[in-house]
């Protein structure tokens, strides 16, 4: 009989799960969930507004008010006070192991074009890739679906997807793509697979990308982002990526780098045994921090608004195995200079974190059954 790892059992219950139909998400009158915590000067509670998602994804703000949420196992929502409204017209979605739908972020002017892009994990021959989709928002449908990019060769693994996007202040998308689990792509230049690609809005490569061979590519050496975001002040991106056992990282993205996997890293192997022993070397970018154990980080947010003014510029990753929302300082030339928890063990699974326009802190939750939470200060 064979004989599965850790790692693989848990890659089989992962693909089981989006098989399971949650009920359908509610978003309630707001429930607070804990009181009088604290961070950096900030008093703060959490409150949870939505229940009834199931392994939620990526969340986005609309106009307005409502919510754009994201299911993994393949269903989009609008959430607003009292209603709940499943978009439709998404293309076919193969939910496996970690893929499925996944981010999903608003065009810059979308309130005149009404377009929204997202990633997802798309069937094809040999299995399954990470996508890149763009269509127009209608109230309840999808509306002039476009796939502008889709991972080749497609693999039956389960893992590594990514995937996240952000908008540079140039207008060009950035979009991460894990090493499908095959950590060698992550260092062919002619191949997608684990790193950071960046396109024009209409899909086509950005045309000043550094020229890999393929032309999408921005970055190469990465495992497997879950944390995109730009720095409000100055619009560089930084990313949290996944490391095997240990060796998560904290990255600023930067055109042609190349951040060393699997030829560099402070993780090892899930048995323990080790990768490599070099953690650096001439022409390889280094982390700006790592992080071992493992925390898992996913969701990533620049802090900006007037709800917390002490958490001015403070870059927030939600955490996966570590429950944690953590707070990063970067000091005026971008090193850390200060990394801490600002809330650990509460809500359990913390897969995004956004800032709102209304300067609070949002989150969702990757438990099985989960939600939105938010963090409100106590003034």
């Amino acid at each position: 009989m064979a004989r599965f790892s850790k790692q693989g059992w848990r890659w089989i219950f992962l693909a089981l799960v989006p098989a399971v139909i949650g009920a359908q998400p509610v978003w309630n009158p707001p429930r607070v969930v804990a009181d009088g915590l604290s961070a950096e000067g900030e008093g703060f509670r959490v409150v949870q507004l939505v229940t009834g998602l199931m392994n939620p994804w990526s969340l986005a703000f609309l106009p307005g008010g409502e919510l754009l949420v994201t299911e993994r196992g393949g269903r989009l929502w609008r959430l607003s006070p009292g209603r709940s409204q499943a978009v439709e017209g998404l293309p076919p979605i193969r939910a496996l192991g970690q893929g499925g739908l996944l981010d999903i972020v608003l065009h810059p002017r979308f309130e005149t074009n009404q377009l929204v892009y997202f990633t997802f994990s798309q069937a094809g021959a040999g299995g399954a890739g990470t996508a890149l989709a763009r269509a127009r928002l209608g109230q309840d449908r999808l509306q002039d679906v476009q796939i502008l990019f889709s991972l080749e060769p497609k693999t039956g693994a389960g893992q590594h997807f990514g995937s996240r996007l952000a908008w540079l202040p140039d207008g060009t998308l950035l979009m991460s793509i894990g090493d499908r689990g095959d950590r060698n792509r992550a260092q062919d230049p002619r191949d997608p697979a684990g790193s950071v690609l960046r396109f024009t809005e209409d899909g086509r490569p950005a045309p000043d990308n550094p020229g890999f061979g393929h032309p999408a590519i921005y970055t190469l050496g990465n495992r497997n982002i879950q944390g995109l975001a730009v720095q409000p002040a100055t619009g560089l991106a930084f990313a949290t990526e996944h490391g095997p056992r240990g060796g998560d990282e904290l990255n600023l993205i930067e055109k042609g780098a190349n951040y060393g996997w699997p030829l560099l890293t402070y993780g090892r192997e899930y048995s323990g045994a080790i990768i490599t022993t070099e953690t650096s070397r001439p022409g390889y970018a280094d982390p700006l921090y790592q992080w071992t154990p493992s925390l898992a980080p996913s969701g990533l947010a620049f802090y900006k608004g007037s709800a917390f003014p002490g958490w001015t510029g403070l870059l927030l990753s939600g955490n996966l195995a570590g429950q944690q929302l953590v707070g990063i300082r970067l000091d005026s030339r971008n090193k850390v200079s200060r990394v801490f928890t600002v809330m650990g063990n509460v809500i359990g699974r913390i897969r995004d974190v956004r800032v709102g326009p209304d300067g609070l802190v949002y989150l969702l939750t990757d438990n099985g059954r989960d939600g939105v939470f938010r963090l409100e200060p106590l003034r």
